[in-house]
């Protein structure tokens, strides 16, 4: 017998088309026809009236919100229908997050919101056993081994390429199990997989929705509309020819779309006939069996059927959906938003870190109510695969950023209670949002103020502080009083001047820095540097201790780099280049849009053959000011210590007068030997081999040599010949490639002007705040067996860099009897260089939530022992704060580790081994190379003074 498994669904995408509230509401249904208000009020009536029925829902942002507006009696039938299994949650997180241009803390953060509202409203009944990926466009190894450790028995989703679906379906291989990690321990990030069969819709003919047109089953044979037989007999038919391509008894059908269910009675009344009629085909010899079901029910039995699986290891990226059409724009579509996402991302882990720190303190003090919830909220929106991706139309991308601006607000009140309390001191905090634009009202016109810097690494950090200062000599002073050198240094655009000093940091803590104009005195006159110039025969280098980097005097563009402490010198050309966006063409006619990447020729344009140069030296700076035209610049800089060279670009508008929309990129040439070779990151954590022109689970037919090579680079891709590795450590999520050997390169803007007909419905122009875009590439050298220590250092140092607070000075005591204090550190030693401090934040009354990661892979490290096993004794590691008691949880918090269990397989590769569980041992906390642990740890802060 097949059992056909129904699972009755809407797929709610939490901001697309229009806004978060708008779809929550179904305001401008004019836009498209969507209100989820409805949806579940319409779908708990249907539940109800029929107890056979069920129901699978996914996004919490919307659930939750329309949860708090039911009353007490809606509540406790919901409730009800939830521990009976007939409304199910599916995935559990804030929202379907996707997997291309998402960072791994913030998937793990939004999950575990939406997981920890469920759990808080319903227990464990309400706990997804399965997650449900189906609309994300290709899906990261990382994303399945994060589901994996928490506790998740398995995985469907619905978009994986064509080529790839073809070959599956021949192998009967559209269920596997995944092992997604190359340094877990198997069965720990192993996770089954599924690919649904229709994507995630109905079959054809079967939608019984108001937004769909196939016609109701009519079963009296009277009528002359009468076509029961006829779709009994279409369904029969079409469930044997699917059950033909999974190799159990048991298949699933979806039915459900797109804010579906809005009358779900219409759905229910169909499917109920449906059911009913197909199934009274048996008496006459019928082999198919069919059922409401959810996505935990079917994975249940394909559990039981005991068969053997085969593995997969590598990811699914890039997804095409037919012949030149690669969904690799959006890697890089709106990178201002990409930026503002990761931006936002460091400043909450700063805002959960001082509310951990501070205790309730943080929360309510002398500058009013903090609260770290809006940014978290704002940032779970932020993951879903159509908000950091760059997919929504123009207004919703704005309504994403408008949900990040407000979140800020609450954290800075909460920063600034919480700074108060540790530092002893009210002061009038300010916080500059616009220093990426060198904007800052106060260290503009104050004659002194001071600065705050807080680190959030659990190492101490020395970081250049830059800030938009007046044409003055200043006076920069450390906590201790000592004066510090700094410099004053003028802006590229000659119109500005900004004060550099250098800060030394401590773990997890901050240092008071004091700022003072020198009267009377205004800065030498610069030696005459001219402004900008072509290149002349002078000599163009910029070098501290550890790098070199030289530039052609004809043409200012960088040709050399040496790294002095290991002796490597590397022949390197960086220019920046466009490609012309596809408008179609007779092999097809699809275009280059916010999704899609298609250039309309292989080989892109260079922007400019020469750039003006301006040369700036002072003790604390070295830069070479590089203009390339009037839409594209670049400086190249190296501070005192820094072991990597920093590209600041800035990039925008594109113009797009000459009706060319256009794609601009930085390429990196070099002559290293690669074979085909390169390497990216999966989500900013585990590192995967790429090779052009290849897959590794299927015979390639290759229809785009740029666009099909494009994969997400989250934080970081490298080149090496085994000698030596080139990395390029990103700020925010770009596409990149390696196109030739020796090369590498990313996706840095991009304006269209076409739409590329995947439902937004409007070219991507972004008329106002995205146009101009800057950021930084960080370029490293180094041999390869030590190219690890680096770019796994660096990266987490630029993911969460220290936070700027100033302040004028001169502010009261926080406690009369307690003496201000300058510096402070939330940790009483430092952690070892591979543990990062994942999560630190508040999770209820005398409880942190703690995540402690080892952040590097197994034989990483090829020189030292940083891709060892690492031991802690969190006893006394914290300074504020005594931890009383420990429990471990799964990954997203919602399970002790000790009760949880996951669904066994049997896998072809043989046998592993199961987990064996350890007592938990608060003085003795061991990672193993990439293992995240997570706590729930009971607190007592420490008394001021």
């Amino acid at each position: 017998m097949l059992n056909v498994h129904l699972v009755a669904h809407t797929h709610d995408d939490v901001g697309w088309l229009k806004t978060v509230d708008q779809y929550f509401y179904g305001i401008h249904n004019d836009i498209q026809h969507a209100s989820v208000q409805y949806i579940l009020d319409s779908v708990i009536c249907s539940l109800l009236a029929e107890p056979t029925r069920r129901f699978v829902y996914v996004e919490m942002a919307f659930f939750s919100r329309w949860w708090h507006q039911q009353t007490n009696a809606t509540q406790d039938v919901v409730r009800n229908l939830v521990r009976q299994g007939r409304l199910e949650f599916a995935n559990g997180g804030w929202v379907m997050n996707d997997e291309a241009a998402t960072h791994y803390g913030a998937i793990i953060d939004q999950m575990t919101l939406g997981l920890r509202f469920l759990e808080d409203t319903f227990g464990s009944a309400g706990r997804p056993r399965v997650a449900w990926h189906i609309d994300p466009f290709g899906h990261s190894r990382e994303q399945a081994s994060l589901f994996a450790q928490m506790g998740f028995d398995g995985f469907f989703f619905g978009r994986l390429d064509y080529q790839d679906k073809m070959m599956r379906k021949k192998k009967l291989e559209m269920e596997q199990v995944w092992r997604a990690s190359a340094s877990l321990k198997p069965p720990a990030a192993d996770l089954f997989t599924g690919v649904l069969p229709n994507m995630y819709n109905p079959p054809a003919n079967l939608c019984w929705d108001v937004l769909c047109a196939d016609r109701p089953i009519v079963e009296d044979p009277r009528s002359p509309e009468y076509n029961a037989k006829e779709l009994v007999d279409y369904f029969l038919q079409l469930a044997t020819a699917q059950g033909q391509i999974y190799r159990t008894k048991h298949t699933v059908m979806t039915m459900g779309s797109d804010f579906q269910y809005e009358n779900a009675n219409m759905w229910f009344k169909n499917l109920d006939k449906l059911i009913q009629l197909v199934n009274a085909e048996q008496a006459n010899g019928s082999r198919v069996n069919v059922l409401y079901s959810t996505p935990a029910c079917y994975l249940w039995e394909l559990n039981k059927a005991n068969l053997t699986w085969s593995v997969k290891q590598d990811d699914f990226f890039p997804y095409a959906d037919g012949p030149h059409m690669f969904w690799t724009g959006y890697f890089s579509s709106r990178p201002a938003l990409k930026r503002y996402e990761r931006l936002s991302y460091n400043f909450l882990q700063v805002c959960n870190q001082l509310e951990a720190l501070a205790g309730p303190a943080a929360n309510v003090g002398p500058y009013g109510c903090g609260d770290s919830a809006p940014l978290n909220e704002a940032m779970a929106v932020l993951q879903h695969h159509d908000a950091v991706t760059g997919t929504s139309k123009q207004h919703v991308a704005d309504d994403y950023a408008r949900q990040l601006a407000a979140g800020w607000g609450p954290c800075e009140v909460l920063l600034s209670n919480a700074l108060a309390r540790l530092s002893g001191s009210k002061e009038e905090f300010t916080f500059c949002r616009n220093l990426n634009i060198s904007l800052c009202p106060l260290s503009q016109t104050a004659k002194s103020f001071q600065v705050t810097i807080y680190n959030p690494l659990g190492r101490k950090v020395n970081w250049m502080v830059r800030l938009p200062v007046s044409k003055h000599i200043y006076l920069v002073k450390d906590p201790s009083g000592t004066v510090v050198p700094n410099d004053v240094v003028t802006m590229p655009s000659a119109d500005g001047q900004e004060l550099l000093f250098s800060a030394s940091v401590p773990a997890l803590g901050f240092s008071i820095y004091s700022v003072t104009q020198v009267p009377g005195r205004s800065p030498r006159a610069p030696v005459p540097h001219p402004g900008f110039q072509k290149p002349s025969s002078r000599d163009l280098t910029i070098q501290n201790e550890h790098i070199w980097a030289r530039f052609d005097p004809d043409t200012g563009l960088l040709v050399e780099m040496k790294n002095l402490d290991q002796g490597l010198l590397l022949p390197i050309r960086q220019a920046f280049y466009w490609y012309n966006a596809s408008t179609g063409n007779n092999l097809s006619s699809q275009v280059s849009g916010a999704y899609i990447f298609r250039p309309s020729r292989q080989k892109p344009l260079l922007i400019s053959h020469w750039a003006q140069t301006r040369l700036v030296k002072t003790d604390l700076v070295q830069e070479v000011h590089q203009n390339f035209s009037a839409w594209c610049s670049q400086v190249v800089r190296l501070y005192p210590g820094q072991r990597h060279l920093e590209l600041e670009w800035t990039v925008g508008p594109i113009p797009v007068g000459d009706g060319w929309g256009k794609e601009v990129i930085s390429r990196f040439d070099t002559a290293l030997v690669t074979k085909g070779l390169f390497f990216t990151d999966s989500n900013g954590r585990e590192i995967l081999e790429r090779r052009r022109n290849y897959r590794p689970t299927w015979k390639l037919n290759q229809t785009e040599p740029v666009a099909g090579n494009y994969y997400p680079v989250n934080t970081r891709i490298y080149i090496t010949d085994q000698n030596v590795q080139l990395t390029v450590l990103t700020d925010r999520s770009q596409g990149g490639s390696s196109l030739r050997d020796g090369s590498i390169e990313l996706m840095v803007h991009r304006r269209l002007l076409r739409d590329d007909a995947r439902g937004v419905g409007e070219p991507l122009l972004e008329p106002k705040l995205g146009l101009w875009v800057r950021g930084r590439h960080l370029v490293l050298l180094d041999k390869a067996q030590t190219a690890a220590v680096r770019h796994r250092l660096e990266a987490e140092k630029a993911l969460l860099a220290p936070q700027v607070v100033l302040a004028p000075g001169g502010g009261t005591r926080y406690h009369l009897k307690v003496a201000p204090r300058k510096q402070f550190s939330g940790l009483r030693r430092e952690l070892p260089p591979n543990v990062h401090l994942l999560t630190l934040a508040y999770w209820g009354p005398n409880m942190l939530l703690l995540r402690l990661e080892h952040q590097f892979a197994v034989r990483e490290d090829r020189s030292g022992n940083l891709s060892s096993p690492v031991t802690l004794d969190l006893r006394d590691l914290f300074s504020a704060f005594t931890i009383t008691n420990l429990k471990e949880t799964t990954l997203a918090a919602n399970q002790l580790q000790a009760s949880a269990s996951r669904l066994q397989w049997t896998l072809n590769t043989g046998p592993t081994l199961k987990p064996s569980p350890c007592r938990l041992d608060p003085a003795s906390i061991t990672l193993q190379p990439m293992e995240i642990r997570t706590f729930l740890a009971s607190v007592q802060w420490e008394e001021d003074g």
